[in-house]
């Protein structure tokens, strides 16, 4: 009899498998985890659900430490997942599809933030899980940025999908191609890819699905009539839903591991050179909540990259023991505050806490590393950046500044100017004086390479920017919108309204040897407002800030949805930037070409206009750290302290999202609930990005040179890099050896030298996932190990330095 049922199972097993081989394949699956949604029991509910339901597979987009509290609260539970998990073959059932720690967007933070989602997330899920294997990358969300590929590939991953259908909220990938496609990354890297297909339509009366999120006969039918053969839908169903199997027993159900690699056809594959305009993304820029949360991030991010690095100098050159624990607890933290549900629904006063806990914890581990101490009677003076740099820098009080080579240096009262090897420090000695020279000249407002003038009857607004070396005037004094002014429409009075609407008073706050600061105090729409601008001597980036008091909350914006927000609805005021409230710069530059930075990538906008209104017509018009307009022979760069957009169209004028305020995503009202406070700059350039050297400039914004206590010493420079396009992205310790990731932010493509302060036995390129890829030639000249290496335009490659002893 027990032979007779073991038949008949067979024969029963058979038969569903031949059935289901009929059905059409579909992705699905869960998304979510112990931040943004898993229910107490749910792990006994997926693995009831995988064991009542054999013929049924799953692609995991759970938060990594979403386990940490399962392993806690379900031990039985999750004892049954890990044996279900344990095949990780083609046949398996289970394939992890997005391992990122804090399940970012990636496109809102930095290149090395990327790779840290992946490599602090896929250590997490192996502690759980030791035989994971990663090898698609999947979202539910629009969790895509155009680098992807190159970085993907170093860890492993051989497939990727670029679809999204359930969950378009906040975009969508741009429709391309067919069953397959290879995404080609910035670098020239390529990944097998699912794309969203060219037939794949976004689905009528819904905000948030594409025709893919069920296997709808017209889904299938016209992905047919395009000559995909075998067509496949997705749904990475939230944690905390009920559905078990998707579409119950009307599919084919799959792993991505298993569909790319089994079912597919992978021939005459074309290649998608992948534009960062092609993740066609929009979040609620300008509203107050997002921008203070990004301001966060972005400062901690800043500040973390620079607090490692600084470890890693210190750990080789002071000896002091590499704090792994602390970099760890400080990169979670980060991690975790650039997760997608905090961009999305960030009126969640519970998302904006955890990012406040989080930053502030990140923020506190870094200021420890750095060890700062403003009593201190000398200074290290540190710079995290490739480049040797020159600059005037903030020190309280009036010193006396002697260098490490007896030298008396300039200062003023309040600053002092400094030189820094690359990636090191020069040290200081201070001796405190009385008195001092007070430079303020009111009359005047240059330095030695700009001329301003400011006009305070237009509210303040910038009406002369000359380049004194070439006497190229920037501002377009024939456009109606003024150079710095800001404006947007307040649709409770109806109207348009300027800070050129009502005269501004000028103060000219410091004009000495180092700088001139201006302080602009106006109005607009009755609300008062303070700008400043700081000019530096010898500085190329011209500092900006705005500061708003508003008075009550104001409604601005295209429209009012107070009483008509529905969600099916494609038109909706947020997604309209041109109403939002902008500071603005008409520039004096025809024919005007804008690029803007991405993670570990620039892309040349294709752009006529950055404006739409719709869900159905989204653009990408994210600013990360720097957008830059140019007619090919001068340009100017606009840089921003948050991730936010950007406005500019061919007769409208670069300029940055300040303010939205009405209602969004499901119907919130995004309220101004205290002042807005935003920090941008500006850099006048010859040429085009690329010659005008922005990201040399970007590197200068985000890792400004730290003032940190000393006890004497002399100048120390850990490595130097010939071409001053490349960028280090970090340096990390591991044990006796270091290691250096470097980043071809648009140089030479060609071999190029870097100089190592110090000795090494060897020296090795390394895949993110640890894999050796190559041993590189060494020399050393002077005491100093010089290797030469090429890397592609806006690659990367980590380079291991083993056994290394620096100079001292």
């Amino acid at each position: 009899m027990k032979r007779m049922n073991i038949c008949l199972a067979v024969l029963l097993t058979a038969a569903a498998q031949e059935s289901f081989a009929q059905q059409p394949h579909f992705i699905d699956g869960y998304h979510g985890g112990v931040y943004g949604h898993y229910p107490a029991g749910y792990t006994r509910f997926i693995t009831g659900q995988l064991q009542a339901n054999p013929y049924w597979k799953i692609n995991l987009e759970i938060e990594p430490e979403t386990w940490d509290m399962v392993k806690v609260r379900e031990p039985q539970a999750y004892g049954v997942f890990q044996q279900l998990f344990a095949d990780q073959s083609g046949n398996g059932r289970i394939e992890y599809v997005n391992p990122g720690y804090g399940q970012s967007y990636l496109y809102t933070g930095s290149g090395e933030s990327m790779i840290r989602q992946f490599s602090y997330g896929m250590q997490k899920v192996r502690e759980h899980f030791p035989g994971a294997v990663f090898t698609t990358y999947s979202s539910e969300e629009p969790c895509f940025t155009s680098a992807l590929p190159q970085v993907l590939r170093s860890f492993g991953f051989k497939y990727a999908s670029l679809k999204n259908p359930n969950t378009c909220w906040g975009g969508y990938t741009r429709a391309f191609g067919g069953e397959l496609v290879q995404w080609e990354g910035p670098d020239g890297s390529r990944l097998l890819t699912v794309p969203r297909y060219s037939s794949e339509a976004l689905l009528p009366n819904s905000t948030w699905q594409t025709t893919a999120w069920n296997n709808s006969k017209e889904y299938l039918a016209s992905a047919r009539a395009a000559g995909i053969a075998n067509p496949i839908g997705m749904c990475l169903q939230d944690a905390g839903w009920h559905n078990g199997p998707w579409l119950k027993r009307n599919a084919q159900y799959e792993t991505w591991r298993n569909y790319i690699g089994n079912v597919a056809n992978k021939t005459n594959v074309p290649s998608w050179r992948v534009s960062q305009e092609d993740i066609q993304v929009s979040l609620v820029w300008g509203a107050q909540v997002l921008q203070r949360i990004a301001q966060q991030v972005r400062a901690a991010e800043n500040k973390l990259i620079a607090a490692e690095k600084y470890a890693a100098i210190t750990a080789l050159y002071d000896h002091v023991p590499w704090p792994q624990q602390k970099l760890d607890t400080a990169w979670k933290s980060l991690l975790l505050a650039q997760h997608h549900d905090c961009w999305i629904v960030p009126y969640n006063d519970t998302w904006i806490d955890k990012v406040q806990h989080w930053t502030d914890n990140t923020i506190a581990v870094s200021d420890s590393i750095l060890q700062k101490n403003n009593s201190a009677t000398y200074i290290r003076v540190l710079n995290t950046t490739a480049l040797p740099r020159e600059e005037w820098i903030d020190l309280q009080g009036n010193w006396k500044v002697i260098d490490s080579k007896g030298r008396q240096v300039p200062t003023v009262p309040g600053a002092v100017k400094v030189s820094v090897p690359p990636m090191g420090f020069s040290v200081y000695r201070l001796q405190p004086v009385t008195g001092g020279e007070n430079y303020i000249t009111p009359e005047t407002l240059e330095t030695d390479l700009y001329r301003i003038t400011i006009d305070p009857a237009r509210g303040g607004v910038i009406s002369s920017l000359i380049v004194k070396a070439t006497g190229k005037e920037m501002v377009d004094t024939k456009n109606n919108r003024g150079f710095n002014e800001l404006r947007g429409y307040f649709y409770q009075e109806g109207a348009w309204r300027s800070s050129m609407d009502t005269a501004a008073r000028i103060r000219i706050t410091e004009n000495s040897k180092a700088r001139v600061s201006v302080e602009i105090n106006g109005f607009i729409a009755g609300h008062p407002f303070t700008q400043q601008v700081t000019l530096t001597n010898g500085q190329r980036r011209i500092d900006l800030k705005v500061k708003i008091n508003w008075k009550g909350n104001p409604g601005i914006g295209a429209y009012s949805q107070a009483d008509n927000y529905s969600t099916e609805a494609y038109r909706k005021a947020f997604y309209n930037d041109s109403c939002k409230l902008q500071v603005l710069f008409p520039l004096s530059l025809s024919p005007q070409k804008l690029s803007k930075d991405a993670p570990f990538d620039v892309t040349d906008s294709r752009l006529e206009n950055t404006f739409f209104s719709s869900w159905d017509s989204i653009k990408n018009n994210v600013i990360l750290h720097w957008a830059d307009v140019t007619d090919g022979n001068t340009g100017l760069a606009l840089f921003t302290d948050h991730t936010t957009s950007y406005v500019h169209g061919k007769d409208y004028p670069l300029g940055l999202t300040l303010q939205y305020a009405g209602r969004a995503l499901w119907g919130r009202n995004y309220d101004i609930t205290g002042p807005t406070e935003v920090n941008y700059a500006i850099v006048p350039h010859n040429g085009n990005w690329e010659s005008g050297s922005i990201s040399n400039e970007e590197t200068r914004w985000c890792e400004p040179l730290q003032v940190l206590s000393a006890t004497g010493g002399k100048d120390f420079s850990l490595l130097a890099l010939q071409d001053n396009h490349w960028q280090v992205s970090t340096l990390l310790m591991d044990g006796k050896d270091l290691l250096i990731r470097l980043y071809n932010a648009g140089g030479n493509s060609g071999q190029q030298q870097l100089s190592f302060n110090g000795k090494a036995t060897q020296a090795v390129i390394e895949q993110l996932d640890g894999q050796a890829v190559e041993t590189l030639q060494r020399r050393l000249v002077a005491g100093k190990t010089i290797i030469r290496l090429a890397i592609p335009r806006f690659g990367i490659r980590t380079i291991r330095l083993k056994n290394v002893i620096v100079n001292n």
